[in-house]
C-alpha cells in the first residue's frame, strides 16, 4: 500500500516537473518574441523620428537618398546604445556577482 502511495506520489511530482519544464520552455520562447518586437518597435521609432525631422522643413523637395543615410545612421547610433546599455548591465552583473 505505502509503496503505490509512494509511486502515485513520484508521478504526480514528475508529472509536476514536466509541466514546469513545459512552462520554462514556453516563457524562455515568449521573452524571446518580446525582445525581437521591441527591437522591430525601435527600428520603426527611429524611422518614424528621422522621417518627421525631414518633413518638418521640407513640404516638397524631399531627398530620398539622404534620408535612408540619416535613418541607417540613427539606426546604427541606437545599436551602439543599446550595445553600451547591455555591456553596462553585464559589468554590474559581474561586480555584483563577484
Amino acid at each position: 500500500q505505502n509503496e503505490k502511495e509512494l509511486q502515485d506520489v513520484v508521478k504526480q511530482q514528475e508529472e509536476k516537473m514536466l509541466q514546469l519544464i513545459d512552462k520554462s520552455g514556453e516563457v524562455m520562447r515568449l521573452k524571446a518574441e518580446v525582445s525581437e518586437l521591441k527591437r522591430l518597435l525601435q527600428l520603426a521609432e527611429t524611422e518614424a523620428k528621422v522621417l518627421w525631422e525631414e518633413m518638418r522643413g521640407k513640404e516638397h523637395q524631399v531627398d530620398t537618398a539622404y534620408i535612408q543615410e540619416r535613418v541607417m545612421l540613427r539606426r546604427e547610433v541606437d545599436k551602439l546604445r543599446l550595445l553600451l546599455v547591455e555591456k553596462e548591465d553585464e559589468n554590474i552583473r559581474l561586480t555584483d556577482k563577484y
